[in-house]
Formats: structure tokens, C-alpha cells, sequence
């Protein structure tokens, strides 16, 4: 296997936070990530898309490359996530970081919450069930966002995952993004435009500033919701091809 590989865009100086992307992939597969995975290819284009505003509120942007195309049970790419986090304060301290996945992203970000350097998760399209952990948020933050559209991962199951994650973080809401479907293709400027709102807003109340500057509160993109909706969980959960 392969190890896991981070790709760093970094502001100049120290950074305030780091929003870690996390792209998804498939139920099973032990086949490594490489240049031609689609899921990576497109959390590679929303890092970049992203990059521009958020360092401009003083946030690196950096993505993660699993070792393999599998969720498989969860452990190594938990483990991964983790490796990540490691490396971050490895590079920087204990700046705070915000995890932002898309579909098997988002849920091995709500694994991996627990970490020390955590302060909320963004799951985009995200897959999310029942076996999933809320315990992890304790204390941190979560936004979501799915589409209506969505026939790989479930808008109910996300909006029942969110209503559970409101026992125990500090706050969890769930962004309606109607017509919208589960890659991110179409309307992909506004899946980038909530994503780099969330995570901001996320960070504006827990980055530990290194001037008198503050991570400027973003405009929301999209309305908020805990509506119930329709979206079977079945295929592959990222892109489509090449996953």
C-alpha cells in the first residue's frame, strides 16, 4: 500500500486553522488512491476552488489521499484522518482544524472528530447512518449539506444523523441544497461556497488569531433546515468513475 499523502495549500506565515479535506470513495476496496480517482481528482478541484478565500482569512487548506479506495469497516481510514491530524500539528501546533468531507469524507470526519485539534466538521453529500458516532462532536461544531437529488447517499439519514449530533455538539445544522445531486458537478460553485462558509464559520469563534485580525464571518450560501427527504444509500460514494 501506498501511504497516505497530503497535498498542502498553505498561507504565508503561520496560519490561524487548517481546513482538512477529506474526499470519499466506496463501501469496499482495497485498490490504492491514485491520480486517476475521481473522488480525489474532485476534493482536489474544491481545495483549490476554496484555497483563495480562505487565506485570506489567515486558513490553510490541505487534502488527504487514503492509502485506499475502501471505506472497510472504517479502521484504516480513521487511521489515515488521524495521521493527517498528526502531521498538521506536527507542521503548525495546535491550531485549531476543521474537517470537510464529501460522502465517505464526511464520515470518516465524524470518526475522526474526537481529535484534540477539531473544533467541527462540514459534511458535503455526506454518508452517514446510524452506525455512525455523535458522541465525537461533544463539544464541537457541525454543518451539513445535501442535496434533494441525491440517489448515493440519503438527505434523511443525513438529516437524522445532524438530529442526533444536536444532543452533544455544540451546535449541528443541516443546509438543504434542493435540486442538487451527490457529486458536486453541477452547482458547483455553490457546493464550494458552502463549504468554505461553513467551515469559516465554524473556525470565526474557535482560531486563536496570531494578530488583532479575526476570521471574517462568511454570508451564508444556502438556507438551513431539518427537514426529512429522499435519497436511497446504495453505489458508490464519491465520483463517478475511476473511484
Amino acid at each position: 500500500m501506498t501511504d497516505p499523502h497530503l497535498t498542502k495549500l498553505d498561507v504565508d506565515g503561520p496560519p490561524r486553522a487548517i481546513i482538512l479535506v477529506l474526499h470519499g470513495g466506496k463501501p469496499r476496496s482495497h485498490q490504492p488512491v491514485d491520480g486517476r480517482s475521481a473522488s480525489w481528482r474532485r476534493a482536489m478541484w474544491l481545495q483549490r476552488d476554496i484555497a483563495s478565500r480562505a487565506h485570506a482569512a489567515g486558513v490553510g487548506v490541505w487534502s488527504l489521499r487514503y492509502r485506499e479506495r475502501g471505506w472497510n469497516g472504517g479502521a484504516d481510514r480513521i487511521a489515515d484522518a488521524r495521521s493527517a491530524l498528526d502531521a498538521v500539528r506536527t507542521a503548525h501546533g495546535d491550531v485549531p482544524v476543521v474537517l470537510l468531507g464529501h460522502s465517505m469524507g464526511a464520515r470518516v470526519a465524524v470518526h475522526a472528530a474526537d481529535d484534540v485539534s477539531v473544533v467541527g466538521v462540514v459534511g458535503l453529500a455526506p454518508w452517514w447512518s446510524a452506525e455512525d458516532p455523535a458522541s465525537t462532536l461533544a463539544g464541537r461544531d457541525l454543518r451539513a449539506a445535501h442535496g434533494r437529488r441525491d440517489r448515493i447517499t440519503s438527505f434523511k439519514e443525513t438529516s437524522r444523523y445532524v438530529e442526533r449530533a444536536r444532543h452533544v455538539a455544540d451546535s449541528a445544522e443541516l443546509r438543504d441544497m434542493g435540486a442538487l445531486g451527490h457529486y458536486m458537478l453541477t452547482g458547483s460553485a455553490t457546493w464550494h461556497g458552502v463549504a468554505v462558509d461553513s467551515s469559516l464559520e465554524l473556525l470565526t469563534a474557535r482560531a486563536r488569531p496570531t494578530s488583532t485580525e479575526t476570521i471574517a464571518t462568511p454570508t451564508p450560501t444556502a438556507s438551513t433546515t431539518s427537514e426529512s427527504g429522499n435519497g436511497p444509500s446504495t453505489g458508490e460514494l464519491s465520483c463517478r468513475s475511476n473511484t
